[in-house]
């Protein structure tokens, strides 16, 4: 493989991985999920959290990221060469000990408070307008992991004043990483601590549903470094999960 071109900008998916893999610290226990933690997970590893070890809801246990992107948990590489590969519940029973450091996972709709809902949209739970999957292994993940970090897309139809259905409650909810920020969670309430490039506080003000808490030292999020870039880039070549314009 030739020398990779890092060209800039990079992509809103590309700085939420660099954020979320910072939130990876060494020797963690990490419930990782798909898509953009998945990257994270990886990019972590090779950098600062060389013993994480990451957890998949699947059953499947890894103290090395899988040698390909995966598109869904149970993909072939990410069985093979695995730790321990068990059952859901299996793993579920390791949040029960209290062994599970973070969870990732993402939702429809959040509130200030960090409560996520996968369940319905709409007033109306008998006919609701959209129906969602529902929780899987998220409101365990939310309510039994040490810490929660919450990753998604930044508008007012996502982050409510009030969501129509509390599937995941976020009483451990530590970060929300979105498109356009991260929020650290102060006293039970998301508080904007940065901001992505291209973005601004009023950008995230003016698309989030509650009136936004700002740190005093709010700033930029800082740029990932080319390592981590090349690092994302060489293991979701085509973009898959990071779809960028370059």
């Amino acid at each position: 493989m030739g020398p990779l071109r890092l060209s800039m900008p990079y992509s809103s998916a590309e700085v939420m991985v660099a954020e979320a893999a910072r939130e990876i610290a060494d020797g963690e226990v990490v419930f990782v999920g798909m898509r953009l933690p998945l990257i994270a997970f990886v990019v972590a590893k090779r950098t600062h959290a060389p013993n994480a070890i990451g957890l998949f809801e699947l059953g499947v246990m890894r103290d090395v990221p899988s040698p390909e992107l995966l598109y869904t948990m149970g993909d072939t590489p990410n069985v093979r060469g695995a730790t321990w590969c068990a059952r859901t519940v299996d793993l579920m029973g390791l949040l029960q000990q209290g062994a599970v450091d973070a969870g990732f996972i993402g939702g429809a709709e959040m509130d200030r408070h960090g409560n996520l809902n996968t369940t319905a949209i709409g007033a109306d739970r008998a006919r609701p307008v959209v129906q969602l999957p529902g929780s899987g292994g998220g409101a365990d993940i939310a309510s039994l992991a040490g810490r929660l970090i919450v990753i998604m897309p930044h508008d007012k139809k996502r982050l409510r004043e009030k969501v129509d259905f509390v599937t995941s409650p976020g009483d451990r909810a530590a970060t929300l990483i979105t498109t356009l920020g991260v929020f650290r969670f102060v006293r039970g309430e998301a508080v904007l601590a940065s901001y992505h490039h291209g973005a601004s506080v009023r950008a995230c003000a003016d698309n989030t549903g509650w009136p936004l808490n700002v740190a005093p030292d709010v700033r930029e999020t800082p740029s990932p470094s080319a390592e981590v870039l090349r690092i994302i880039r060489g293991y979701d070549p085509e973009g898959f999960w990071t779809r960028r314009a370059d």
